[in-house]
């Protein structure tokens, strides 16, 4: 049998797991200042994260551990991450520079949610 081959590219949601699922849609409601969606039953949260939606749901047996990294593309990282800090956001390390392409560098802090899921901040600015 011939299969056609597969091409994905858009991802259309990301599930994020949360041990107390209020406590994390406050967070990416009220910290981070996400719009929120909608909620649904047993426990879910959804978020809109740019045209992606983010659920927010309780751990299953198999799937009990922080997620993937998710990267949140801003504009001027130096204040998000200080929007962030005064709301007690705790950082692993200030804004860096991760690499220099060209014309423009790509900068990057990482962070945690209330869940303990791995976060981080993610732009590019130009060649300094």
């Amino acid at each position: 049998m011939n299969a056609a081959p597969v091409s994905l590219s858009k991802i259309t949601q990301i599930a994020v797991v949360a041990h107390d699922v209020d406590r994390a849609t406050a967070f990416y409601r009220d910290v981070l200042g996400m719009k929120f969606l909608f909620a649904a039953p047993p426990g879910l949260a959804f978020f809109d994260a740019g045209g992606v939606r983010l659920m927010i749901s309780p751990p299953t047996p198999e799937h009990d551990h922080p997620g993937s990294i998710l990267y949140f593309d801003v504009a001027d990282i130096v204040a998000a991450h200080t929007g962030l800090e005064v709301h007690g956001v705790a950082f692993a390390s200030p804004p860096h520079r991760i690499a220099v392409m060209g014309t423009q560098e790509l900068w990057l802090c990482e962070f945690k949610d209330s869940e303990g899921n791995p976060l981080a901040l993610m732009a590019m600015r130009p060649v300094a």
